[in-house]
């Protein structure tokens, strides 16, 4: 592992413990070169997701981008960090297991929908406001009106 600050080849692990519900392995290292101490996380990773976007680009699938997303849409609402993490590690087990290692970004959406409306009906709203590219009053409308009976069936499920 190259260390952030010198760019040095050589760390050493201080210390190793499970993380993120046992889904990730966190290590703390140090730098022998520059005594600088950082962490790093270690994840299984059953194969490559390959994301196909709107315009038809493909990029690897950025699991921190997701964790963006769904942190952004939680912003300010009572929700634990380790909500967010299973939601998140939740849904990347489910894009790994998939017949196909090629996703739409629409199946991430959807996926991330599910996981809000589980989590909070106004961080559910929030996403699909931006997801769904609402520009009118009655897109809200519209929406709302099914919110909380899909809400009661995401977190029953």
């Amino acid at each position: 592992m190259k260390c952030p600050y010198c760019e040095s080849e050589e760390t050493q692990v201080k210390d190793s413990r499970p993380a993120e519900d046992s889904a990730a392995i966190r290590r703390r290292r140090e730098c022998p070169a520059c005594s600088a101490r950082f962490t790093t996380f270690e994840r299984v990773q059953l194969r490559e997701i390959v994301v196909t976007k709107n315009d038809g680009s493909r990029e690897p699938f950025v699991r921190e981008k997701l964790v963006r997303s769904l942190r952004l849409a939680l912003q300010k609402r009572p929700v634990e960090e380790g909500a967010v993490e299973r939601a998140v590690n939740d849904i990347v087990r489910q894009l790994e297991q998939a017949v196909d290692t090629d996703v739409t970004t629409r199946m991430i959406g959807e996926k991330a929908m599910n996981a809000l409306a589980a989590l909070d009906p106004v961080a559910y709203v929030r996403y699909a406001s931006v997801y769904k590219d609402f520009r009118e009053v009655e897109d809200y409308s519209a929406f709302l009106a099914d919110v909380e009976s899909v809400c009661k069936k995401a977190r029953t499920a």
